[in-house]
């Protein structure tokens, strides 16, 4: 389980790298889904890890905080762009 945090942590950071260099709304769009669900497979490990007894719920607390709400800023984006909304294109 430990191997798939990191895989799925660190595949995180480099997808939203790939967000950062979208070249169209659409790119951005397609990339920063797949950084949400990146997230969201992070934020099911870590919450496994916990509902296992391998690690205690008072030492993952605040990983997992900030992994729900890094979910939650990058699902924002998401819902953002599908919207249409304003959101950095530029680079």
């Amino acid at each position: 389980m430990g191997k798939q945090v990191l895989r799925a942590g660190t595949s995180v950071a480099a997808n939203y790298r790939a967000v950062c260099r979208a070249r169209s709304r659409a790119e951005f769009i397609s990339k920063v889904g797949v950084t949400v669900e990146e997230a969201d497979e992070t934020v099911f490990w870590l919450e496994l890890l916990v509902e296992t007894g391998i690690v205690p719920k008072d030492r993952m607390q605040g990983l997992l905080a900030e992994a729900n709400e890094l979910l939650a800023i990058l699902a924002a984006s998401q819902r953002t762009a599908r919207a249409g909304g304003t959101g950095k294109m530029t680079q």
